[in-house]
């Protein structure tokens, strides 16, 4: 395979893996929580659709890409707002590059089956109060920062992605989930009740995404094994939590 920067990502063919690795996150989060619809998208027919001939997807098919991709590109900037203002200009330039890149891949393939393209919205710390207080106010320290920012906009990331590839996830869970992770990344919950604990694991086995898309484009960023550290790290505590 060609190796492809992340800033040159131009083709529906590029961005082939960066999708493999958004559906396989949002798949084995709702097959480990045992959510109806998991195999409504076959990924790896999708991925290899991407790579030789877009126009092939079914609508179905293209909205789980163009959920994937436009769900990636609006990440990066709600999830800064949660980090330190030196972290969030650090990074700026490059997502907006990328977000630019992700966005323009989506349209081609949204264009060529009759999708409209529609934009998730992650939340700010400023849209947020927990026990009356900003979520800021109760983290301290670079990493507890970074696991908050995660829990919070990983959950809305899952919720827009399953939904783009037809998985049921009830409203009233997602809703319940929102509200106990805030209360416990940002409030002082002590845990979280043992099905969101699931959850929150599952979630954060982005710390495979983050290796499935270093592996697959061929970085060697430093910024990637921090992040996959810090999700590993947190995944593993949310798991040894549940044993006790």
């Amino acid at each position: 395979m060609t190796v492809v920067r992340l800033l040159d990502i131009e083709t529906p063919a590029d961005a082939a893996d960066w999708y493999a690795a958004g559906r396989a996150y949002t798949r084995r989060v709702a097959a480990g929580m045992g959510f109806p619809g998991v195999d409504a998208v076959d990924g790896e027919r999708v991925t290899a659709a991407l790579r030789t001939d877009p126009a092939t997807l079914s609508p179905s098919e293209a909205e789980s890409v163009v959920g994937v991709l436009v769900g990636d590109a609006v990440f990066s900037e709600p999830f800064c707002e949660w980090m330190p203002a030196w972290y969030e200009l650090a990074l700026w330039p490059a997502a907006r590059v990328l977000e630019r890149r992700l966005r323009a891949v989506a349209r081609r393939v949204a264009g060529a089956t009759g999708l409209t393209v529609t934009l998730p919205r992650f939340s700010r710390p400023r849209d947020v109060i927990v026990a009356g207080r900003s979520p800021l106010e109760g983290v301290s320290g670079f990493r507890e920062r970074f696991v908050l920012a995660a829990a919070v906009t990983h959950l809305e990331w899952f919720a827009h992605a399953a939904a783009a590839d037809g998985i049921e996830v009830p409203a009233a869970f997602l809703s319940r989930a929102r509200a106990e992770t805030l209360a416990h990344y940002a409030g002082g919950r002590p845990t979280l009740s043992p099905r969101m604990r699931r959850f929150q694991r599952l979630l954060f086995t982005d710390d495979a995404w983050v290796r499935d898309v270093n592996d697959a484009y061929g970085l060697t960023s430093w910024v990637f094994d921090r992040w996959a550290r810090w999700l590993g790290a947190e995944r593993t505590r949310l798991a040894a939590a549940a044993d006790e």
